[in-house]
Parts: structure tokens; C-alpha cells; sequence
């Protein structure tokens, strides 16, 4: 067993298991895209990151590929550590505005606004079809191509797979291919659905951690200044 201390809590993990591993069996909740329970991490998408180490030689990490050490400090909702995920969110929602999957990560994160070109993808290169094909379905009939823009997934030789069993697993597990926002996008400058928004937590705008793991964020009022009586108070266990 390894012991870590995550959010201010020590947690006791099997040797081997990750630091997202630990996260939740924590009982915080860390978004992801890329990472299922049964494929092998990835590590694609970062949406997972956290922050170890401490200040000022801290890091942010990916905790589905990052192992859990013994002593090892982790942090899961820093200021620096949400505005990464509010950014990884932004880019996403550029490349595949229409994925009800990554509206509902805007919404979560409180993304209000897309900073980059609407390109209209049909792949986030999560590499989740790639993988369950070769891992659950046993049947290797897609996998990556290319590298940096040109990179893609594909059949190989972009040949029609006489391995491929239609079976259908990599449409049901891709984010981009799943059901379609419904939200009132008008279009190219309005591309958030916003729907299903949940609050930035308030404590963050004076506050380097949040000041507790409500979900969603319910404890304080939007806007409300933090108490001066609550300058000093530690984060609040889930």
C-alpha cells in the first residue's frame, strides 16, 4: 500500500493504482473525456489534470496515467489546475461544438465563452474507438495515422477492414459521434449551449483551492464576497 495525501486527506491505494485511481476512491470528482474504466489510460484529452507537488515546484499532471507515490501531494481543484480545464473545454468545443458530451463538460466547468476557430472536427483524437476496438472487441480494425495536424484514425491504407465486425463499439463510446446538444446554439458566435451551467465555485476569486467539493456548488452565493472570518478556513472534506 502507498499513502498520498489528496486535497489535504491521506489515502491509502494498492501499489500500481494512479493518482485518478485515488481521486475517487477519495471521493472527488474529476472530469475526464478520454479515460474508461475498461480500457487502458491514455492520457489524451488532460482533462483529468491535477496538480502535484508543492509550491512553487508543484506540476500539472495527468492523473489517469500518473502513478500514485508514496507522500505524494495532490491537489484536484486549484485555480491554476481549473482554468487548464476550462481551456482543454474551449478547444474541444472548437473542434466538435455539436457533442452533447462536451457541452456537458462546458456546462460543468462553467465555460462561458470559446476563444478559439470553430472547425467543425468529426474526431477529438481521444483514441476511445481506437481502443476498444483493439481491446475489447479483439479485432484491430482501426487505429492512428499521420502525425500532428494530419493525425487521424482510420482503417489501414483507409481500406474498407476485413476485420472490422460492425459491431458498432466505437460509434457507442465516441463523444463526438454520441448524442447531439440540443442547447439554443444560433450559430459560429454562439456555439456554448450553456444548458446545464453549474456555478464556478466563488471561493476560486480569492483562493488559490476551492473551499469545498459540494457539486454543484450550492454552499455560497454567486457573486458574494468570502467571508474575511473565513480567510484562514481549510478545505471542507467531501
Amino acid at each position: 500500500m502507498v499513502t498520498l495525501r489528496i486535497n489535504g486527506l491521506d489515502i491509502q491505494v494498492e501499489e500500481g493504482a494512479t493518482v485518478l485511481e485515488a481521486i475517487r476512491f477519495a471521493g472527488f470528482e474529476v472530469p475526464t473525456l478520454c479515460y474508461n474504466e475498461g480500457l487502458r489510460p491514455y492520457g489524451a484529452c488532460r482533462l483529468c489534470v491535477v496538480e502535484v507537488g508543492e509550491a512553487p515546484h508543484s506540476n500539472i499532471v495527468a492523473s489517469c496515467t500518473y502513478p500514485a507515490m508514496e507522500g505524494l501531494v495532490v491537489r484536484t481543484h486549484t485555480d491554476r489546475v481549473v482554468q487548464t480545464r476550462k481551456m482543454l473545454v474551449e478547444m474541444m468545443v472548437a473542434s466538435v461544438p455539436n457533442s452533447k458530451v462536451v457541452q456537458d463538460l462546458a456546462s460543468a466547468l462553467e465555460v462561458k465563452q470559446v476563444r478559439f476557430k470553430i472547425e467543425q472536427e468529426e474526431c477529438l483524437l481521444c483514441g476511445l474507438c481506437e481502443r476498444i476496438c483493439n481491446e475489447q472487441m479483439d479485432a484491430r480494425a482501426i487505429g492512428f495515422t499521420e502525425r500532428g495536424k494530419d493525425r487521424k484514425i482510420t482503417t489501414p491504407f483507409d481500406m474498407k477492414s476485413e476485420v472490422c465486425r460492425q459491431c458498432g463499439a466505437c460509434v457507442y463510446i465516441c463523444p463526438a459521434c454520441q448524442m447531439r446538444c440540443m442547447g439554443p446554439m444560433t450559430g459560429e458566435d454562439d456555439v456554448l449551449c450553456n444548458g446545464c451551467v453549474n456555478v464556478t465555485p466563488v471561493c476560486l476569486e480569492k483562493y488559490d483551492d476551492v473551499m469545498c467539493f459540494l457539486r454543484s456548488c450550492a454552499s455560497c452565493v454567486k457573486d458574494a464576497a468570502v467571508p474575511e472570518s473565513a480567510r484562514n478556513k481549510k478545505p471542507v472534506k467531501a
